[in-house]
């Protein structure tokens, strides 16, 4: 009898250390699949963020404040921050202001993003920042060439991404 015992003994501890087994390999399975999961939608995100920080470059690029409209949320009270003035209180005046302040005196103009593009992403909101170059001819012949920084604040509403505030800034000079 005794002898039978520690068989039975001995087949249980096999099925326990069995059991265990099959569950680590299901947590790692479901760890990889995790893992696997968040790399393919970085790689998305990444890529995502790249061609609407491009069209959003574009658009600023053609000189007419309409034309970037289409990526900016239109409520009231948000506020972004450019280059000159300090800042617009929602849409209008961002886009009003925009289109006095720069586009009145450009004869052409290229909003170019860095390679340097980051993206993070929580949910249905994200920020990215990168660098960008502006280069600008003015109505009098005048050039002008300025590297800036960009910080977007973008919201997914429906299928599309909205910023809901932005921050340009330009280095102070000898920095």
């Amino acid at each position: 009898m005794n002898t039978r015992a520690a068989e039975v003994r001995e087949t249980r501890r096999g099925e326990h250390w069995r059991w265990l087994l099959y569950v680590v390999m299901a947590f790692a399975g479901a760890l990889l699949t995790f893992v696997g999961a968040r790399a393919q939608q970085r790689a998305s995100d990444d890529a995502t963020f790249r061609r609407l920080t491009d069209a959003y470059c574009a658009a600023w690029s053609t000189g007419n404040a309409d034309a970037p409209a289409k990526f900016y949320a239109k409520e009231n009270g948000l506020v972004f921050y450019d280059l000159a003035p300090f800042a617009y209180h929602g849409w209008k005046e961002y886009h009003d202001g925009v289109q006095k302040e720069f586009f009145s005196s450009m004869e052409s103009g290229a909003l170019t993003a860095g390679k340097d593009l980051k993206v993070s992403r929580r949910g249905t909101l994200a920020w990215t920042t990168v660098s960008m170059h502006f280069s600008e001819k003015t109505k009098d012949g005048k050039t002008t060439e300025t590297d800036v920084r960009y910080t977007g604040i973008w919201e997914k509403r429906g299928a599309s991404w909205v910023l809901v505030h932005d921050h340009l800034s330009a280095p102070a000079a000898g920095s």
